[in-house]
């Protein structure tokens, strides 16, 4: 029989049922925790954890409860449906699940550094370092915030159970179902940790548009002059790594919401990629990978030297590190930031003909955020093991709950409210398309976005792109002038104009197939006239 309780109902059922309940252990405890159930603890005091059969997120086992609450509302194009009386069955069985096992660990976090607008989450799970990822991506609370907990959002994670497509209306053992109604979250048949986090913004994606608040799965940071950057993008298109400057102040890297006041983080913590990360090329992130108790996941570990191999993909591509936003010196402590004054799309443009930068219209912001158009990274969902030309509406269609026209339109309010400048920013390939080009140098994406962030390109020659509209600086300092001309670099200039027009009709049929071909959306469209 499924439960029909809410939040504090299927809690304190958890509670009362467990054998041991470890409530909101801190960081050195979870680490003990951890480390007698088997996992290695690093020199540094960072942790690293495998997640077997899954390393990346289940993107198609994910569902969303059907009811009178999001009949309406939800994008039922871009997820699967299930019914309350399912849903309540799965939940049921998670809850007896959890009391079998030894002990549940409970983390009781906040989600939105705004005060206003965040949520109290309750994260109920049998691992200890799946809490501790969750304790370093959330924001904690203090004691006196902990005494007048009231959760709002109850996740119910249970790794090692598997959900039944008989009984419970999954698609296989993996299941990620989400109640709107109730915000109640069962995670089940995968270890991977990402599930967590993103179920938290799949829930503030939904909410938030009620509110007047803009959600975003974008990174964000603040310079000397007070001035907020948001950085959109798919994993692996250089979120993190953009974000995190010595000369810019972190907010996040990965989930915000922009109000009419300013933008705040979602989280407390960052969640980047380790794949071939080093000292040089990410200073930041390289030494957050070593503050005690960040969790390195499915990080290949040297076994003589007990240190992290980032060059080894053996396990996946999709290797990830979870810590803390403390570990990053350079931060917002407060999680918020003033009204942005630019906005950058990254891309990772696979077929090699988008320039490397171009300043966006308000249309072409909107056209591109719809889009959202990137390669997708190896490992970074299962059966993706090379980078694929994707669209990913918003840039990040799995946890976009609503329409995207829904999303589309708070854009366009906020571009028009703020003036900010809008900048597309392709850390893909030049030379050539994948297999025969090579990826962007970081250093030259990182010369592009300073001269974009702080003013130099204000002034600047433009040319305007003959396939795609996009308006072009002709030259940036630190950057070879050939790379600004993606045709330049092709050394067949026929097959780069084929490969564009290619590109150009893709971005096309999306559209149609968004229904948003003829509307006002697709003012920003390829101009096609190469």
């Amino acid at each position: 029989m499924g439960l029909k309780f809410d939040n504090s109902g299927v809690a304190a059922l958890i509670k009362n049922n467990a054998k041991t309940l470890h409530a909101n252990e801190v960081t050195s405890s979870l680490i003990g925790y951890a480390k007698r159930a088997g996992v290695t603890q690093l020199a540094s005091g960072a942790l690293a954890v495998t997640t077997g059969e899954f390393t990346g997120r289940s993107a198609g086992d994910k569902f969303i409860v059907k009811d009178d609450k999001t009949n309406d509302s939800v994008w039922w194009d871009n997820t699967n449906a299930m019914s309350s009386e399912q849903f309540d069955l799965l939940l049921g069985d998670a809850v007896e699940h959890l009391g079998t096992k030894k002990q549940v660990f409970l983390q009781q976090l906040f989600a939105g550094a705004e005060p206003s607008s965040r949520y109290q989450v309750e994260v109920f799970t049998p691992n200890a370092w799946h809490a501790l990822f969750i304790r370093n991506l959330l924001i904690c609370p203090s004691e006196v915030d902990l005494n007048g907990f009231d959760a709002n959002v109850t996740i119910v994670h249970a790794p090692d159970f598997n959900a039944d497509p008989t009984r419970h209306g999954s698609k296989s053992k993996t299941c990620i179902a989400l109640d709107f109604s109730r915000n109640i979250v069962v995670i089940c048949g995968t270890q991977y940790a990402g599930e967590i986090k993103k179920s938290v913004f799949s829930l503030f994606n939904y909410h938030a548009p009620d509110n007047d608040i803009f959600p975003m799965h974008c990174s964000a940071n603040v310079g000397s002059e007070n001035d907020t950057t948001l950085f959109f993008g798919l994993s692996g298109t250089g979120k993190t790594t953009l974000s995190a400057s010595s000369d810019r102040a972190l907010v996040g890297d990965d989930e915000h919401g922009w109000s009419e006041t300013g933008v705040f983080n979602l989280e407390g913590g960052c969640y980047a990629k380790a794949i071939n990360l080093t000292a040089e090329s990410e200073p930041e992130i390289f030494a957050a990978a070593r503050h005690a108790g960040a969790i390195l996941e499915n990080v290949v570990v040297n076994k003589e030297t007990n240190e992290p191999d980032y060059a080894d993909s053996s396990l996946t591509e999709n290797t990830r590190i979870a810590y803390p936003l403390e570990a990053i010196p350079n931060r917002v402590d407060s999680g918020t930031a003033p009204i942005p004054k630019n906005v950058v799309l990254l891309t990772a443009d696979a077929f090699g003909v988008l320039p490397p930068i171009a300043k966006l219209t308000k249309e072409q912001a909107v056209y591109y955020f719809l889009s959202g158009y990137t390669a997708k990274v190896a490992g970074t969902e299962r059966g993706i093991t090379e980078p694929v030309a994707t669209f990913s509406t918003c840039f990040g269609a799995p946890f976009m709950a609503r329409n995207p026209v829904d999303y589309g339109s708070m854009l366009v309010k906020r571009l028009a409210d703020t003036g900010a400048n809008c900048w597309l920013l392709n850390t893909g390939w030049s030379g050539g398309a994948y297999g025969v080009g090579k990826r962007m140098s970081l250093k030259s994406t990182r010369a592009m976005l300073s001269a974009a962030l702080n003013g130099d390109l204000d002034n600047a020659e433009f040319r305007i792109d003959e396939v795609f509209g996009l308006e072009v600086p002709v030259s940036i300092d630190g950057v070879d002038d050939v790379i600004l001309t993606p045709k330049d670099t092709w050394a067949d200039k026929q097959a780069y104009a084929k490969t564009a027009e290619k590109l150009a009709q893709l971005f096309e049929g999306n559209f149609k197939k968004l229904g948003l071909d003829g509307s006002d959306y697709a003012a920003g469209a390829p101009s096609k006239k190469s």
